[in-house]
């Protein structure tokens, strides 16, 4: 379908039906968005955080001595990748926004996505030369029709200004479901996995890239594709996920 023509569909049905929030279904203002009281329930991540991978500290005290504070995940396992940050917790609020997201169909939140991860990557998105997404891969992609990650990869560059590269990075091996493995079963997993796709070399080397993915766990599968793109010359790795779990005991 051509651009304009989506864009005049979308505009006639948002004209005919009422806009209804993302997580609740209420009618709200503005398209692609939450309604007050859903938004008041996500635990937006910010400062005083670890400077690595976001984790945030629970008092600034927390943080200790120093403007750039490290935790201790992050001491005793330094991830491949400089810095990650994510706009929300992972919890019963955004994982029910991001299950419809990502298995639900609802791909048209991606917008909105894109706003909450442009402010939770602000501190450096002004330096980030090209913008990837973490891949699917191709069955599985076949079976969802969509990558989740790469929708808010496009986001985020419309509204960042930044270029994306969709097919950076290739899944070169199907891998089974990381859920309910542990770091170094994840890591297993994930081994080998990731490439940077033949001909897009030259996108990578001396270049600093953001990685996109929905949600940061452990941080294996993002360890992995940050190992590929060091590989390739990448003069910078960060990355921003919607959402990020806790570590035990957090």
């Amino acid at each position: 379908m051509r651009p304009w023509l989506r864009q005049a569909g979308t505009a006639v049905l948002d004209a005919v039906l009422p806009l209804r929030c993302l997580s609740c279904g209420a009618e709200i203002a503005a398209p692609g968005a939450l309604c007050s009281t859903c938004w008041a329930q996500l635990d937006f991540l910010g400062p005083p955080q670890c400077r690595c991978c976001g984790l945030p500290f629970e008092h600034a005290a927390a943080a200790g001595a120093g403007e750039d504070p490290v935790c201790a995940g992050c001491l005793a396992h330094p991830p491949l990748w400089d810095r990650a940050r994510a706009a929300v917790l992972y919890d019963d609020a955004s994982r029910k926004l991001i299950l419809a997201f990502k298995h639900g169909d609802q791909t048209h939140a991606a917008p909105a996505f894109g706003h909450m991860l442009a402010r939770a990557a602000a501190p450096f998105l002004a330096e980030i030369d090209l913008i990837a997404p973490v891949p699917l891969h191709r069955w599985r992609l076949l079976r969802r029709r969509y990558n989740q990650a790469a929708l808010l990869a496009l986001a985020l560059g419309r509204i960042a200004g930044r270029a994306v590269a969709p097919d950076l990075l290739q899944r070169r091996r199907s891998t089974p479901s990381q859920g309910g493995q542990d770091r170094n079963a994840r890591r297993r997993n994930v081994a080998g996995a990731f490439a940077v796709r033949p001909g897009r070399e030259s996108l990578v080397d001396g270049r600093r890239i953001l990685l996109v993915d929905d949600v940061l766990t452990t941080g294996a599968t993002i360890d992995e594709c940050a190992r590929v793109l060091r590989r390739q010359g990448a003069a910078g790795i960060d990355v921003v996920t919607l959402a990020r779990v806790p570590p035990p005991g957090g």
